[in-house]
C-alpha cells in the first residue's frame, strides 16, 4: 500500500506546462474513467499553485461533464478571477485532447477569527478499535473486484459494515463512518494535505444513497456517476493524521441522489464538508 500512497503524491505533483497550465498524470490503478477525486483534487493543486499570496482554501465545487480516459494526461487550465491579499478565486478547466470533462472553482480566504460553532461527530470507536479495510475485503474478492483491485493510498477504517459486509447480512444503514488517514509520510505543504482530503471525499459519500435500501455495489445492479461535487473548508487539515468521514443520504429523487458529509479531526472539530449528487439508478433482479 504505502507503493499506492507513493503513486497518490506523484499524481498531485503536477507539472507546469505553460503560464498556468498545469498537466497531471494518472496512477497504475485506475477505473474505466478517471476517478473524479484525482480530477478534484488535482485541480485544486493547480488553483492553488497559481496564487500569488499563500491563502487558506475555503471551498472547491465542481462539476463533472465528461469522463476521462486513464491511459492519457491531463491538462489542467487555471483561470485567475480575482486576486486580493487576503481573497482568491480561481476557475479550473480539466481538459483532454480538447475537450472538457470537469469545471471547478476553487476560493482562498484568510479570514480571521470571529464566530465558531460546529456540529458534534458522532460517538464511535476509535481507528485503531476497527479494522482496516483490507480485512473487510477478505472474502468479497468475488463481489466487489473493483474495490480489492483499486489504487488504495489512504487507511481506511470503518466504525460500520461497508455496503458488501451490510448487504451479505440482509441489513439497511443510513449512514456510513470511516476513519481515514494517509498511508505514508506527507510532505509539510498544506496543499497537499488539503489535495488528498479532496481525494477522498469522493470515497464512501455516495454509499448512504444505495445502503439506506439495503442494496451493495457488486451484489446489486446499480449504475451511478457523479455530476457535481463540493467541499467547504473550515480548519485546517492534517491528512497524516485520523480524520473521521461520516456521511449520509438527505433524499434520492428522480434517479438522482444527495450524499453529504463531514469531516472530524479526532479532537471533534469539524474541518470540512462535502456535498456530492451522484445519477443513481437501480434496475431490480426480474423474478
Amino acid at each position: 500500500m504505502s507503493r499506492d500512497f507513493d503513486e497518490l503524491l506523484a499524481i498531485l505533483d503536477l507539472r507546469l506546462k505553460d503560464d498556468d497550465v498545469y498537466i497531471g498524470s494518472h496512477p497504475s490503478k485506475n477505473p474505466v474513467r478517471t476517478f473524479g477525486g484525482q480530477m478534484m483534487a488535482q485541480a485544486f493543486v493547480a488553483a492553488a499553485r497559481s496564487l500569488n499570496h499563500p491563502t487558506p482554501p475555503a471551498a472547491l465545487s465542481a462539476h463533472f461533464i465528461a469522463g476521462g480516459d486513464p491511459a492519457k494526461d491531463l491538462e489542467f487550465h487555471v483561470v485567475r478571477l480575482r486576486d486580493e491579499r487576503r481573497f482568491a478565486n480561481r476557475r479550473v478547466d480539466v481538459m483532454q485532447d480538447g475537450e472538457l470533462l470537469t469545471t471547478a472553482m476553487v476560493s482562498f480566504l484568510s479570514g480571521g477569527r470571529s464566530l465558531e460553532h460546529g456540529i458534534a461527530p458522532p460517538e464511535l470507536p476509535g481507528p485503531l478499535a476497527v479494522p482496516p479495510v483490507d480485512d473487510l475485503l477478505r472474502g468479497y474478492e468475488d463481489v466487489v473486484p473493483h474495490f480489492v483491485n483499486a489504487l488504495r493510498p489512504i487507511d481506511w477504517r470503518y466504525t460500520n459494515d461497508p455496503t458488501w459486509v451490510m448487504r451479505s447480512k440482509g441489513e439497511k444503514l443510513t449512514y456510513n463512518r470511516v476513519w481515514m488517514k494517509a498511508l505514508g509520510e506527507m510532505p509539510d505543504d498544506p496543499i497537499m494535505h488539503t489535495a488528498a482530503l479532496v481525494y477522498s471525499s469522493d470515497t464512501t459519500v455516495l454509499d448512504s444513497i444505495i445502503t439506506t435500501h439495503g442494496l451493495s455495489w457488486g451484489y446489486d445492479r446499480i449504475f451511478a456517476v457523479t455530476t457535481n461535487h463540493s467541499v467547504w473548508f473550515h480548519r485546517p487539515v492534517r491528512f497524516d493524521e485520523w480524520l473521521l468521514y461520516s456521511t449520509t443520504s438527505p433524499v434520492a429523487a428522480d434517479s438522482r441522489g444527495l450524499g453529504t458529509g463531514h469531516y472530524f479531526d479526532q479532537s471533534g472539530q469539524p474541518v470540512a464538508t462535502v456535498v456530492q449528487e451522484g445519477i443513481v439508478k437501480y434496475f431490480p433482479a426480474r423474478g
